[in-house]
């Protein structure tokens, strides 16, 4: 599923960086190369890494 269309990055590609970085989603998407376009996804994607980090650490 894509989470930021903007970027075209999906779920898991925010899931794996989550496991490596800390962060907000802006920051994640950084990591990534990529920075936030329109904004629309950044909450969806700050759960996504919340949830994937409570789930692996």
């Amino acid at each position: 599923m894509f989470v930021c269309i903007c970027n075209a990055i999906r779920e898991n590609e925010l899931r794996n960086v989550a496991r490596d970085t800390a962060g907000d989603a802006e920051a994640t998407y950084a990591v990534l190369g990529k920075r936030p376009n329109c904004g629309q996804c950044l909450e969806d994607a700050d759960e996504i890494l919340r949830e994937e980090r409570e789930f692996c650490c």
